[in-house]
């Protein structure tokens, strides 16, 4: 968190100051804001654009949290109640936005096919953020276990080996679960948001 607090403020000094055709530093920011907004756009809809600013600060503390194992911190996202947490936050969006923009129907449509699956509905809403939740945290905690295991190999074989592991757990798996549970995420509320006119 103080990495990303700390991040943010010196991006805010850096363009304090916004200029109509960016350039530099403000052009890098405004080119990743704009990338983000599109996978917004694509994976929950032109409606819930809203949700942008929310997810772009989710994915930035999972990213951050999944590479801080490079520099020897344990990485916060490999404890189940993390990834949880967020998972929470993302089944909470799901009900709002599924009650606010389809108001009956999204209630409605746990008794479909007929009411008597009303619970294996209910199982199938609440299976969302644990399903979330152990991807992120099972891959990272994997990761986390495996690098530990190599690190404890005899010195002559820890120049290489860590190296290429660390690459891979830390910084490519890393980033691509930050991604999958984003975009999973905006699926899932953009899917609860919209009509099965829309779909």
């Amino acid at each position: 968190m103080l990495a990303l607090i700390v991040a943010a403020v010196l991006i805010r000094i850096a363009i304090r100051r916004f200029k109509t055709v960016p350039a530099g530093f403000q052009n890098a920011i405004e080119a990743v804001v704009e990338a983000f907004d599109n996978i917004v756009k694509k994976s929950a809809g032109e409606k819930l654009m809203g949700l942008g600013s929310w997810f772009f600060m989710v994915f930035a503390f999972i990213l951050v949290s999944n590479l801080s194992g490079i520099v020897g911190i344990r990485p916060p996202t490999a404890d189940w109640a993390t990834t949880f947490a967020l998972a929470l936050a993302t089944f909470t969006l799901i009900q709002v936005c599924g009650i606010r923009y389809q108001k009956g129907r999204y209630l409605k449509s746990f008794f479909e096919p007929f009411f008597l699956f009303f619970p294996l509905n209910v199982i199938g809403e609440l299976a969302r953020p644990v399903s979330l939740s152990f991807r992120l945290f099972g891959n990272v905690l994997a990761g986390l276990i495996l690098t530990s295991l190599v690190y404890s190999l005899p010195v002559y074989l820890r120049f290489v080996i860590p190296a290429v592991l660390n690459v891979y757990f830390d910084i490519f798996t890393g980033a691509l679960q930050t991604y999958i549970f984003c975009v999973l995420s905006l699926t899932f509320i953009g899917a609860a948001a919209s009509s099965s006119e829309e779909v």
